[in-house]
């Protein structure tokens, strides 16, 4: 039991471990999961109600996905600009929300196709809400580098460049 112990304190202490807890990343999370509910909910209406009219049922798949990535894709932006990503101010007075939400949309780009091409692989084998959920934790930790680091960059005040 001692070994479990310091295995789990030595991963606690890990770089990367501390990266995944930092408070930025636990409400990039939480709204990512309230993305999830969003991108499940609007796929299950989607493909069960919708679009039951198209056939065959893989491309009737195709359209309920994209449709429930958008959905997802502006209820995580418009929270994450609000909550997680707040305390970066310049955001909002030097861009538009669309034009900061196109951004957005073409830094998720990637996470998006691995959402898609994960849940197509998945979905042989389980159920497609289980397969669509599961790609969808794939392509978080993707998706928060990238708006990190692009959308919601933290730009440095002429005051501190000079400091530098």
């Amino acid at each position: 039991m001692t070994g479990n112990l310091g295995l789990l304190h030595r991963l606690y202490a890990h770089p990367l471990a501390q990266w995944l807890l930092r408070h930025r990343f636990l409400k990039f999370g939480t709204v990512g999961a309230s993305g999830t509910f969003v991108n499940l909910g609007v796929l299950y209406l989607a493909q069960e109600y919708l679009f039951i009219f198209i056939q065959p049922a893989g491309m009737r798949l195709n359209v309920s996905l994209v449709l429930a990535i958008f959905f997802a894709t502006a209820n995580n932006f418009l929270w994450n600009r609000a909550w997680t990503w707040r305390d970066r101010k310049h955001l909002h007075r030097h861009r538009s929300r669309l034009a900061q939400f196109g951004q957005y949309a073409m830094a998720c780009w990637v996470g998006i196709a691995l959402q898609i091409v994960f849940t197509k692989l998945l979905v042989i084998y389980f159920h497609y809400l289980v397969a669509n959920a599961v790609s969808i934790v794939l392509a978080s930790v993707f998706n928060y580098l990238v708006n990190d680091l692009w959308t919601f960059r933290h730009h440095k005040t002429p005051a501190a460049k000079a400091e530098d």
